[in-house]
C-alpha cells in the first residue's frame, strides 16, 4: 500500500509496532495526532513540537534531550520500592542509595541526580581518582555516603582519608588485599581512623553481557582467603572496629533474577561471618546490576530483564534479613548502586534523516525485447507472475527461481555474454520482483525462513545526522539494543523496512538490530522521509554510559544537550542548554591550535592570490568560511542552512 493511500493504520498500531508501552515505563507514548510524547509530572510534552521549537532557537539536530523530571521519578521509584519492602518485612537496618558516577559523569547529570535524590539522601560511588576528585566537589552534604571503589594509589587514599577526617561519610572499599597495608600506613600518618569496606569476589555469576564482572575469575574483589587475611590484618592493627561494610558487584544489566538471588544469599552469609569474626560491620552494599528492559520483552534477553523493580527490592531485603536472622546478627543498612536503572530512561537522542537509499526505487521495469538474453526474459516472466500468486508455497518457488536466475545472469555478465545495460535491467527486475514478494507476504503468519529474509534484503538505508561511535557506542561495541521511534507521522503506516546509517565513513556506523516483540528484528519500519519537512527519529533510553563512552571517530563530537523540565508554573523549561563540540574544540582535543591552523591556511590563500588563482574577494570569503567552520558544530548544517 502506498503511504498516501487511505489506510486503517492507527496510533495503536504504532504503539504495537514500536513497543513504546512495553519499554517506556510510562514515560513515553504517542499522541492522538501521531506525535511522540514524554510524560513529565503528569503533563504530556509533544517531542516533535519540542524539537521544532529548539530548531527555531538555532539548535539543530542531532540533539540529546535530558528530562530531569524522569530522573527524579526514577530515583523516587527506587527509593519507594526499597522502602516498601523494608516496611512490609519489618527490616530494621534502613536503606541508602549511591549513584555510581561512571554511568554518566556529565556535570549536569550528577548535579540533577544529587538534587533529585535529595528525598532519599542519595550519595555517590566512585571508581577512580578523577571520579573521587569530582565527588569531593559535588557531594557537599556531609551526611550523604561516598563509596570509594577502584584501584587506589597514595593520592587517592589520602584524599579519601582526609575526607573522613573532615566528617564526610566516606567508606574506603578495599578491592585488592595489597591496598589494605597502604591504607593503614597512610591513616596512621594522617592521624585518622578510616571507615573501611571489603569487596568480596563472589563465586556466584551474573547473567547478560557483563558476566565477567563476577565469579571466581572476576577482575575485582577479595577471595575468601583474602577476606580472612584482611580481618586478621585489621585485628592486629587494632582497626577491626573500622571494618563496617561488605561490598559486592555482579555486573551491569543483570537479566535473570535468579542470579541476583544467588549472589545475595552468598553475600548475606559472608556478611554474617565477618560479624562473627569480630568486625563492626553495619553496612551491606549490594552493588549495581539492576537491569533496564530496553526491548520490552521482560525476558532474559541481553537487552531485557525478567523481573521488576519491586521484585528486585523484595529479594534484596529478604535475602540479607534472612541470613542475619539465622545468624542472630543485627540487620545492616542496605546500600544500592543502581546507576543504569536510575539514568537510562531520562535521555533521548533525536536525529534527522538526511537521505535514503533504496534498492526498490531503481526506475521503471521494461519488457525485454526480442533481442534480450533468454535469461533476462525468464526473469521477467517470474516478475510478471508474482502479482497472481497468493499461496506461500508458490511465492517461495518464485523466490528460488529469482535467486537462481540472478546467479546465472551475474555469471554471464562476468563471462562477457551480457552488456552493462543488460545487467542494469537484471537489477531492476530482480529488486522489483523481490519487492513484490515482500509485500505479498508482509504480515502473513508462518512465512518460510527464506521469505522472512526479504525485508532485511530489501531494507532501505536511512542516512541520519549523527555518529554511532559518539552517541551510541554500546550499540556498536556490545550489540546493545535501543528503542527507536519516529517523533511524528505515527498515525501513518510505515511501509519501508529500514536500516540506519550514521555520518561516519566506517561500515560499522549503522544500526541494523532493533527491538521487536520477539526480542530483536533486523529492520525497523519507517515512513518515506522524502519531503519538505525534516523526518525526526528518537533513540530512547540512552542516559546510561553512552555519553562518556563515546569517541571521536571522524571527529564528530558531542551533540547539543538540552535539559527539559516542567517549572513551578507547569510550563516547559528549555533554558538549560549545553552546546555541543565545535570543530575547533574537537581539533583542540587532538592538540591542534586553531590560530596556527588559520595561519597555515592564510599562507596557502596568499600564494593563490600571488599566482592569480583567486580574487581578493574569493580569498576573503574562503578565509571567513574556514574561520566560521572552526566555530561550527561537527555535524551537518541544518537542511535550510
Amino acid at each position: 500500500m502506498k503511504e498516501n493511500e487511505a489506510s486503517s493504520w492507527s496510533i495503536e498500531d504504532s504503539k504495537r509496532l514500536y513497543l513504546c508501552e512495553q519499554w517506556s515505563q510510562g514515560y513515553f507514548s504517542i499522541s492522538e495526532r501521531g506525535t511522540a510524547l514524554a510524560r513529565l509530572k503528569g503533563r504530556d510534552l509533544d517531542l516533535d513540537e519540542c524539537v521544532r521549537e529548539l530548531k527555531g532557537r538555532g539548535l539543530d539536530t542531532p540533539v540529546l534531550l535530558r528530562f530531569a523530571d524522569i530522573l527524579e521519578d526514577r530515583l523516587g521509584a527506587m527509593g519507594k520500592a526499597l522502602g516498601e519492602a523494608i516496611e512490609e518485612m519489618g527490616y530494621r537496618g534502613g536503606y541508602k542509595a549511591v549513584y555510581p558516577v561512571k554511568v554518566n559523569q556529565m556535570r549536569h547529570v550528577v548535579e540533577e541526580v544529587l538534587a533529585s535524590g535529595g528525598a532519599v539522601g542519595i550519595g555517590l560511588e566512585v571508581g577512580s581518582k578523577p571520579e573521587l576528585i569530582l565527588a569531593l566537589s559535588e557531594l557537599r552534604d556531609p551526611e550523604r555516603l561516598l563509596i570509594c571503589n577502584g584501584f587506589q594509589d597514595r593520592t587517592y587514599l589520602k584524599l579519601a582519608l582526609m575526607a573522613t577526617k573532615m566528617g564526610r561519610r566516606c567508606h574506603i572499599v578495599i578491592d585488592r588485599y595489597e591496598e589494605l597495608a597502604l591504607c593503614l600506613d597512610l591513616a596512621e600518618e594522617l592521624s585518622v581512623r578510616p571507615v573501611l569496606g571489603l569487596r568480596f569476589r563472589l563465586s556466584s555469576r551474573g547473567t547478560g553481557r557483563w558476566t565477567e564482572s563476577s565469579g571466581d575469575a572476576s577482575k575485582f574483589g577479595l577471595t575468601s582467603s583474602e577476606l580472612v587475611q584482611a580481618v586478621q590484618t585489621l585485628e592486629a592493627a587494632r582497626m577491626l572496629d573500622r571494618l563496617t561494610l561488605l561490598h559486592f558487584h555482579l555486573g551491569s544489566q543483570i537479566t535473570d533474577i535468579r542470579a541476583i538471588k544467588a549472589a545475595l544469599r552468598e553475600a548475606g552469609r559472608t556478611y554474617c561471618e565477618l560479624v562473627r569474626m569480630g568486625a563492626s560491620m553495619g553496612w551491606a552494599d549490594v552493588g549495581g546490576g539492576l537491569g533496564v528492559d530496553y526491548d520490552g520483552t521482560k525476558s532474559r534477553n541481553p537487552s531485557s530483564k525478567n523481573y521488576g523493580l519491586q521484585e528486585y527490592a523484595n529479594d534484596v531485603v529478604w535475602a540479607i534479613q534472612d541470613a542475619c536472622d539465622h545468624a542472630g546478627v543485627e540487620h545492616p543498612c542496605l546500600v544500592t548502586e543502581s546507576g543504569r536503572a536510575s539514568v537510562a530512561h531520562h535521555a533521548l537522542l533525536v536525529v534527522d534523516v538526511r537521505a535514503r537509499h533504496t534498492r526498490r526505487a531503481v526506475g521503471p521495469v521494461s519488457v525485454p525485447s526480442a533481442e534480450s538474453p533468454a535469461l533476462l526474459k525468464s526473469l521477467y516472466e517470474v516478475y510478471e507472475s508474482i502479482p497472481l500468486q497468493g499461496r506461500a508455497d508458490v511465492a517461495l518457488e518464485a523466490l528460488h527461481d529469482l535467486l537462481q536466475l540472478k546467479e546465472e545472469l551475474e555469471a554471464s555478465f562476468c563471462l562477457g555474454y551480457l552488456t552493462l545495460e543488460d545487467r542494469a535491467e537484471m537489477d531492476k527486475l530482480y529488486w522489483a520482483a523481490t519487492g513484490r514478494l515482500m509485500e505479498l507476504n508482509r504480515n502473513q503468519e508462518g512465512v518460510s525462513a527464506d521469505l522472512a529474509t526479504l525485508p532485511r534484503l530489501l531494507a532501505d538505508t536511512y542516512y541520519c545526522n549523527f555518529s554511532i561511535f559518539q552517541s551510541l557506542p554500546d550499540h556498536w561495541a556490545v550489540d546493545q539494543l535501543f528503542p527507536v521511534m519516529p517523533l511524528h507521522r505515527l498515525d501513518e503506516e510505515p511501509t519501508h523496512p529500514a536500516l540506519l546509517a550514521d555520518l561516519t565513513c566506517d561500515s560499522d556506523g549503522r544500526m541494523d538490530r532493533f527491538i521487536d516483540s520477539s526480542g530483536e528484528a533486523g529492520v525497523l519500519y519507517l515512513h518515506d522521509p522524502i519531503g519538505r519537512d525534516p523526518y525526526y527519529l528518537g533513540i530512547f533510553l540512552v542516559g546510561a554510559y553512552q555519553e562518556v563512552l563515546g569517541d571521536l571517530h571522524n571527529l564528530f563530537g558531542d551533540t547539543h544537550a538540552i535539559h527539559v523540565s516542567i517549572d513551578v508554573d507547569g510550563q516547559v523549561d528549555l533554558a538549560k542548554v549545553v552546546e555541543g563540540d565545535t570543530i575547533g574544540e574537537v581539533l583542540g582535543y587532538l592538540q591542534y591550535d586553531g590560530e596556527q591552523m588559520i595561519g597555515n591556511v592564510r599562507k596557502v590563500v596568499e600564494r593563490g592570490l600571488r599566482e592569480d588563482l583567486l580574487t581578493k574577494d574569493e580569498a576573503l570569503a574562503y578565509l571567513r568560511l574556514y574561520k566560521d567552520s572552526l566555530n561550527a558544530q561537527t555535524y551537518l548544517d541544518g537542511p535550510d542552512s
